[in-house]
C-alpha cells in the first residue's frame, strides 16, 4: 500500500476513535439538580450507562493503541506486513481495517487460539 494512502487512512482512524472518546467523556449539564425528583426517575437504568461508557472507552483505547503500532509499522517500512510471518497484507484488508497486523487467515488462527 501506498504510505501516504495508510498515513490517510491511519488518520482517519485516528480522529474516529479520539472523537468518540471525547463523546463519552462527562458532559456538564446546564440544568440545576433538583431534590425533589421522583424515586423513578433515580432508578438505575437496565444498562448502567457508566459501565457501557468504561467498557466504550477500553475498547477504544485498545484501538488507538493498534493506530500506534500501525503508525510505528509505518515509521519503520513493515506497515502492510504481517507481524506473525512477513507476508504482505492484502491492500483491501488494509483499507477495510487499517490497523490489521496480519493476513486474515492468520488473525483467525490468533483469534482461535491456534
Amino acid at each position: 500500500m501506498d504510505p501516504e494512502r495508510a498515513r490517510e487512512l491511519l488518520a482517519r482512524e485516528r480522529q474516529r476513535i479520539v472523537q468518540g472518546l471525547g463523546r463519552l467523556e462527562p458532559q456538564k449539564s446546564d440544568e440545576p439538580t433538583t431534590t425533589d425528583q421522583h424515586m423513578a426517575a433515580q432508578a438505575p437504568e437496565p444498562y448502567d450507562n457508566g459501565l457501557l461508557d468504561e467498557g466504550l472507552s477500553d475498547d477504544l483505547r485498545v484501538e488507538l493503541e493498534a493506530v500506534e503500532r500501525a503508525e510505528q509499522r509505518l515509521a519503520a517500512r513493515t506497515y502492510g506486513l504481517s507481524i506473525e510471518s512477513g507476508e504482505p497484507i492484502p491492500d483491501e484488508r488494509l483499507e477495510a481495517v487499517p490497523t490489521a497486523e496480519r493476513t486474515v487467515e492468520e488473525q483467525a488462527r490468533f483469534e482461535r487460539g491456534a
